[in-house]
């Protein structure tokens, strides 16, 4: 499929293509030929107005009029073809498979919210009337829920179609009822013109307001500035970087309005073992890590970067097993050129801590986008009070503290940010003698998980994919499963309402 380069905006495909404005091929090391058009702070003003101009027709549809859009969309993806799979290859260096399943899982979370919005799962609240009540009458009340408006969504770099143009933040926040603002990342533009031309032709199929959706691209940090400060924006969905998620967040509380800033940062994903389990499976345990530390070559928010081992039977033969292991994982390309030098600098500044020493190391295939597997190790006495051993490296990169039992092993568990998630390798008889550990755990993490690795991120009711600061902007919510919709209501209570302008839902 031919790619235009340029924005889709309000209905149309605007904007000049920039001759320095290209995706990169991180396997070949080179440009991929179409170039593409760099936003500015006027192409987000015109989206921005469509949107707001949108939200009016588009908050009044039916919740199936919603789902049949968000279905409109999943069918619009898979016409794709081959094609959109191909593109999406050539700018990230992810293999088909995992692309492919990639695609099935953004298709599939469409379709969960188009479900999720014909059969609610929240029970409808309504208190009735109480006319006789003393010593004052109690009136009608229903609460109800409306969308808060036009919502701006940034592209993910590690998952080019689940957590971008269509991913989880544009599904729930046009089935909340909120059109959307897309800012495509830069590393994958051709395959988010691609899923934006399959929204435009899912629009038209559902004769939807034309700023229901827009997508524009662009390089620069003053386009993602004035995204996130356009008073038409009433909320941000982000999944990316720390720092440019902390950034985005503080401007989106310093606007005359502030709005909600759902960002999702990342986290080293810490995994607790057992001495029980430790001293039975010691091998199999190793092997687990390594295959989940080099799922995607490291580059995913959930990959495992810390594992907390006590001194204990069989802490020797996993360590051997680890090391073993992974001799055998060879250098991977990473997204972009940028990512891999950033892995490399984080793995140095980490190499570079107190006590921190090199335990194992995958071969070095010598690319310039290459990333090495790495593991330190240091021991719990070292890793107290140095919260830089917390930071996370994206990438095959981990590090094993070793002596974490007891005290030491509470104390490094309370001094640790927030976290997407935390594991714990154990037997259940165990986790019986370790309550004020798992306790201390649920404070720590958006989601507990024993005896799995935590790569992999369920789309379902009851998933949360959050976690306490940093991890997460905002802690109470979460950007996977049925809850994620809830970031883009705000609730609104009915009071002695005339029955017939109630919501149908509220009838």
């Amino acid at each position: 499929m031919a790619l235009t380069g340029q924005h889709f905006i309000a209905g149309l495909w605007t904007g000049v293509p920039a001759e320095d404005f290209q995706a990169w091929d991180p396997r070949a090391d080179a440009p991929l030929p179409t170039y593409f058009a760099d936003g500015s702070e006027a192409e987000v003003a015109v989206a921005a107005s469509a949107a707001a101009d949108a939200f009016v027709a588009y908050r009044r549809l039916s919740n199936a009029q919603r789902a049949e859009f968000l279905e409109a969309i999943a069918d619009e993806i898979e016409a794709l073809g081959e094609a959109l799979l191909i593109r999406a290859e050539q700018e990230t260096a992810l293999p088909a498979a995992r692309l492919q399943g990639e695609r099935g899982r953004t298709c599939g979370q469409l379709r969960a919210f188009a479900g999720w919005l014909r059969e609610p799962l929240h029970p409808v609240l309504k208190d009735a009337a109480l006319p006789d009540r003393q010593p004052l009458p109690r009136p009608d009340l229903r609460l109800g829920q409306v969308p808060l408006g036009p919502v701006a969504v940034f592209g993910a770099s590690n998952f080019p179609l689940a957590f971008s143009v269509a991913g989880g933040d544009t599904a729930s926040a046009l089935a909340a009822g909120c059109p959307v603002i897309v800012k495509g990342h830069p590393a994958h533009p051709g395959t988010s013109e691609l899923v934006a031309s399959a929204i435009a032709r899912a629009i038209a199929r559902c004769d939807l307001p034309d700023g229901v959706f827009s997508l524009i691209q662009g390089r620069s940090p003053a386009l993602s500035v004035a995204l996130v400060q356009h008073p038409a924006i009433a909320a941000v969905g982000f999944t990316g970087s720390g720092a440019v998620g902390q950034a985005l967040a503080r401007e989106a509380g310093n606007r005359p309005q502030p709005i909600p800033f759902y960002g999702e940062l990342g986290a080293v994903n810490p995994q607790v073992i057992l001495p029980g389990l430790l001293a039975r499976q010691p091998e199999t345990l190793a092997q687990l890590q390594v295959g989940s530390m080099m799922m995607g070559q490291g580059q995913f928010c959930t990959s495992p970067g810390l594992v907390l081992l006590p001194d204990s039977d069989g802490a020797d033969r996993y360590l051997a097993t680890l090391t073993e292991a992974l001799a055998d994982q060879a250098e991977g390309v990473m997204l972009t050129p940028g990512i891999a030098r950033a892995y490399r600098s984080g793995a140095d500044q980490l190499a570079s801590q107190p006590g921190v020493s090199l335990l194992a190391r995958g071969s070095n295939g010598g690319h310039a986008n290459g990333a090495v597997p790495l593991i330190y190790q240091v021991s719990a006495a070292d890793a107290q009070n140095n919260p830089a051993l917390f930071e996370e490296v994206f990438g095959p990169c981990v590090l094993v503290i070793t002596g974490a039992q007891g005290e030491p092993l509470n104390q490094l568990v309370a001094s640790m940010p927030g976290q997407l998630t935390c594991t714990v390798h154990g037997d259940e008889s165990e986790f019986g003698h370790h309550a004020d550990l798992l306790d201390a755990l649920a404070y720590t993490a958006g989601r507990l998980i024993a005896n799995q690795m935590p790569t992999g991120v369920e789309v379902c009711a009851s998933q949360n994919h959050g976690g306490p600061w940093p991890a997460s902007t905002a802690p109470q919510t979460t950007s996977v499963g049925a809850e994620a919709i809830q970031r883009f209501l705000r609730p609104l209570a009915y009071q002695n309402w005339p029955l017939s302008q109630l919501p149908e839902n509220l009838v």
